[in-house]
């Protein structure tokens, strides 16, 4: 499950790496909404996918699937990727600020805009300028100038949203730091991870650590999955 700016195709370094050891891979679009509307939205993904599910998060991503995964019976283990790993209560927006060394909100492009509901909000994008250093400054220019075309915007509510009961708690863990995040801290991360109990890795690399590291990703995953064939 991709985050916020970015969509499903910056996994396919990691996937590509997934299918060829042979596991069946699944890259949800998330709708970067609301929490609660992602989250419903990943559970119905969840459902139609026979087997064990080891569940992936990047970013904002990692809210939706510690949502998700509860009581989520096929999820076996969950990995953080340069992740939110909130507890209940808690937002992606106080989680970034929890500790210093995020620059995103100096970053952002708002735009209004008026939800199916009919609700106002604002959906938020990275201003191309400055995408390349703010989210993925370890992954080559002629890439994140794409990349910054084609990232997907999300909700200001979505990134203010509480977590429910989160998935971490009851399902095994593993963690992703990617140590040079200008979005969300290193200090953050590994505080999130420690306090769910997970196997972190760190990596250095910017945010976009999938894209740049997308080895080290795989690696991760197959590690979480081994312990649930």
């Amino acid at each position: 499950m991709h985050g916020a700016f970015a969509d499903s195709t910056s996994w396919n370094g990691v996937i590509k790496r997934l299918r060829h050891e042979g596991y069946p891979v699944v890259a949800a679009a998330n709708p970067l909404r609301g929490l609660d509307n992602d989250a419903s939205y990943l559970k119905e993904v969840l459902a139609g996918i026979d087997g064990p599910v080891v569940l992936a998060g990047h970013s904002y991503g990692g809210s939706v699937i510690s949502d998700a995964a509860h009581d989520a019976a096929n999820v076996k283990a969950l990995v953080f990727v340069a992740a939110f790993l909130p507890e209940k209560g808690e937002s992606a927006v106080e989680l970034s600020g929890k500790f210093p060394g995020s620059t995103l909100g100096d970053a952002l492009r708002s735009v209004p805009v008026t939800l199916p509901d009919g609700s106002r909000d604002a959906d938020l994008t990275i201003e191309p300028s400055k995408f390349h250093q703010q989210f993925a400054a370890a992954v080559p220019g002629n890439t994140t100038d794409l990349m910054a075309v084609t990232q997907r915007p999300i909700t200001n509510a979505a990134l203010a949203d509480d977590a429910s009961e989160p998935g971490w708690k009851d399902i095994p863990s593993w963690a992703v730091v990617a140590t040079q995040d200008r979005n969300i801290p290193a200090q953050t991360q590994i505080f999130m991870a420690q306090r769910a109990h997970a196997h972190i890795t760190r990596v250095r690399a910017s945010h976009a650590v999938s894209v740049s590291h997308p080895a080290d990703v795989a690696g991760v995953i197959e590690t979480a999955a081994r312990t649930v064939r």
